[in-house]
C-alpha cells in the first residue's frame, strides 16, 4: 500500500507599518540609558511589524482614551512608557514617553500625549 505524503505551507504576511516621532518622543528617547534605548528600538520596530496586533505587554489602549495606546518598556526595575496613535496610510506617531514611577498612569503625561496627539489632527485638518 503506497501512501502519499501531503505537505502543507503556510504564509506569513507581515504589513511593513511606519512609526514617526514628534521631537518630544526623540528628546526622551535620547535622555535614557543605551540599555533602555535599545529596548525601546526594539519595541518600536515590534509595532513596525505587527501594527494594530501588537499584543500586551508591548502595547496597551489606554482606556478613557479615544485611539490613544502605549508601548510599554521595561528593564529590569525601571519601566518606561511611549504614547502613539494611529495617524494615518500605515503611519503611527509616538507623541511622547515618561519614565513609570508608580502603578497609576500619570495623569500629566496622559494629557500632554493628548495634547499633541489633537494638535497633529488639527494640523493635518488645516492641510
Amino acid at each position: 500500500m503506497k501512501v502519499d505524503r501531503i505537505y502543507h505551507f503556510w504564509y506569513i504576511y507581515f504589513v511593513e507599518f511606519s512609526v514617526e516621532l514628534l521631537d518630544e518622543a526623540v528628546d526622551f528617547i535620547l535622555s535614557l540609558s543605551v540599555k533602555m534605548q535599545a529596548k525601546v528600538q526594539r519595541t518600536i520596530s515590534l509595532l513596525k511589524s505587527f501594527g494594530y496586533k501588537l499584543p500586551e505587554p508591548h502595547s496597551r489602549k489606554i482606556i478613557g482614551t479615544k485611539n490613544l495606546f502605549e508601548l510599554r518598556i521595561k528593564l529590569g526595575s525601571d519601566i518606561c512608557r511611549l504614547f502613539y496613535f494611529y495617524w494615518k496610510d500605515k503611519i503611527y506617531l509616538i507623541t511622547s514617553g515618561y519614565i513609570k514611577k508608580s502603578n497609576k498612569l500619570d495623569k500629566k503625561q496622559l494629557n500632554k500625549a493628548l495634547s499633541l496627539m489633537n494638535h497633529v489632527k488639527k494640523e493635518e485638518n488645516n492641510d
